[in-house]
């Protein structure tokens, strides 16, 4: 049976970041919250240490989630934008929600078929499937900078793996995948 939990306890977690040596990053994506019960998210590296976790605490807030690091220290928190003619979210750095967002995310709304799932600020899309776990995160030159891939049939669709581009932030990248759920897939 496929691992799905962190070695043991590192105090010290490097998050995955912007790298110069052109290797793409390859996360573990759990659907689960490490509280008994919780909804949330539970991200692993290669090496399966706890690098991310959503932990959701009011179960009855759909408009706040709150991306942690392996430590529980805030890096984004993502807000619902109220009074929106489509499903929008907000993200900011930390837990600074009055301050300047570092993006945003717009739910695509079409009456024909597209492959577009939602739109970023800067001119990125999403593109794919949440359903099947096949997800693409496309710049503004169309080069993908991060993929929701499924994990295999053995440990089924909660989890799966996040692949991220060395010129993306692996956070984002995981603030889009909580977002994809909370758009595609309302609780």
């Amino acid at each position: 049976m496929t691992k799905v939990h962190p070695n043991a306890a590192a105090p010290e977690t490097k998050i995955p970041t912007v790298s110069g040596d052109g290797a793409a990053v390859a996360l573990t994506v759990w659907r689960r919250s490490l509280l008994f019960n919780g909804k949330g998210f539970t991200v692993f590296d290669a090496k399966g240490n706890l690098v991310f976790r959503v932990d959701d605490y009011a179960s009855g807030s759909r408009g706040e989630v709150v991306l942690m690091d392996a430590a529980g220290n805030p890096l984004l928190t993502i807000r619902r934008k109220k009074l929106s003619l489509s499903e929008r979210w907000i993200v900011y750095k930390g837990e600074e929600v009055g301050g300047e967002p570092l993006f945003s995310v717009r739910k695509h709304v079409t009456l024909l078929p597209s492959p577009a799932l939602a739109h970023v600020t800067g001119g990125y899309a999403v593109e794919g499937s949440y359903a099947r776990r096949s997800v693409a995160v496309y710049d503004a030159s169309r080069r993908p900078i991060a993929a929701v891939e499924a994990k295999g049939a053995a440990v089924g669709p909660d989890v799966f793996r996040l692949v991220v581009a060395p010129a993306f932030d692996a956070a984002a990248a995981m603030a889009i995948v909580i977002l994809l759920r909370s758009l595609i897939l309302p609780r």
